[in-house]
């Protein structure tokens, strides 16, 4: 396959130093294939909208009428979405490993360019240059290629649910999609902590990378302490991690019930169709998913930033050191 071959090539600036900024990073590794990913996304997400429609449509048009044939027309729609959809978010999928693999594979080479410009000079911090290159490095082209694209089908997924329920039963939407409010708010107060976590970790890493890598030192006592400080770090993340998560959860839950109860109570009023209820709870597992990506964007940007900018201040370092 011609994907697997030729990775895409990279334009060269003739600036050996880092990008300014994450986002200057992925523009620089992507530029127009970028705006062509979140398009394709954005039609993968419209694709999977439909469904919503034909399910209301379905339940209050051809169960009620008992209409055979619209059934059939329906199922044939139905099914022909599906399938669409599912091939376009395979091409999408290649599309976006490609983009990643090809800006790690270009990441990679510039790196150890940079640590060949060195060859022959005893040096500290060998460890450091194997985490950047093969675990960092990865983190960074997993982003370019996938998250920004990503983020982009999750907010036009977001936005058309909420559109769609608005549309179709504005006081059941506003009591439902307020739930959301506090997780926006949420969010980045956690975020903000886990962010200085991985921070620290990167640096842990590194630090026993080059211990490994160099045997400065073969003393137990040292490492002992970096393996604690590692093992401290990952459990203070995953126990902020999963706190956000459950309470994200519980807030996701609470949608459902009041689209239940609520819509009951208007169905039995007369106020509302049963058909509205079908689609509002099918609208709400559109919602959780791309809500919870969303946040997760916002967490992996963050941590990419964190990542980005260490790897940004080793290879000016490393610069400023070749000249001296």
């Amino acid at each position: 396959m011609k994907l697997t071959q030729h990775p895409r090539e990279v334009r060269r600036t003739g600036d050996n130093r880092a990008a300014s900024s994450l986002w200057g990073y992925v523009w620089r590794m992507s530029e127009g294939h970028q705006v062509a990913l979140c398009l394709i996304a954005v039609f993968v997400a419209v694709l999977s909208l439909i469904p919503i429609e034909l399910q209301r449509r379905i339940v209050n048009e051809v169960v009620a009428t008992q209409n055979v044939p619209l059934l059939l027309q329906f199922g044939a729609i139905y099914v022909g979405v599906i399938l669409l959809h599912q091939a376009v978010k395979y091409g999408l999928w290649a599309y976006q490993s490609w983009i990643s693999e090809s800006t790690s594979l270009y990441t990679r080479r510039h790196l150890l360019g940079l640590v060949r410009q060195r060859d022959g000079e005893a040096e500290h911090g060998n460890g450091r240059v194997v985490s950047i290159a093969v675990s960092e490095v990865e983190s960074l082209g997993g982003f370019v290629g996938q998250a920004v694209s990503g983020a982009c089908a999750n907010a036009a997924m977001l936005l058309g649910v909420i559109v769609y329920m608005f549309v179709v039963e504005p006081l059941i939407a506003a009591f439902a999609l307020a739930f959301l409010i506090p997780q926006i708010a949420l969010t980045p107060v956690i975020q903000r902590r886990l962010n200085r976590l991985v921070e620290a970790r990167v640096g842990f890493l590194r630090d026993l990378g080059d211990d490994i890598s160099d045997r400065a030192t073969t003393a137990e006592p040292q490492w002992s302490t970096l393996l604690d400080q590692i093992y401290s770090n990952r459990v203070q993340f995953f126990l902020l991690k999963f706190l956000m998560k459950s309470a994200l959860n519980l807030l996701n839950a609470s949608g459902p019930i009041t689209v239940l109860l609520l819509g009951g109570y208007l169905v039995m009023q007369g106020e509302a169709e049963v058909g509205v209820i079908v689609a509002f709870i099918s609208g709400f597992e559109r919602i959780s998913s791309p809500l919870r990506e969303l946040i997760g964007f916002y967490r992996i940007a963050a941590q990419a930033n964190v990542q980005h900018d260490l790897i940004a201040d080793w290879i000016d370092t490393r610069l400023d050191r070749s000249k001296d």
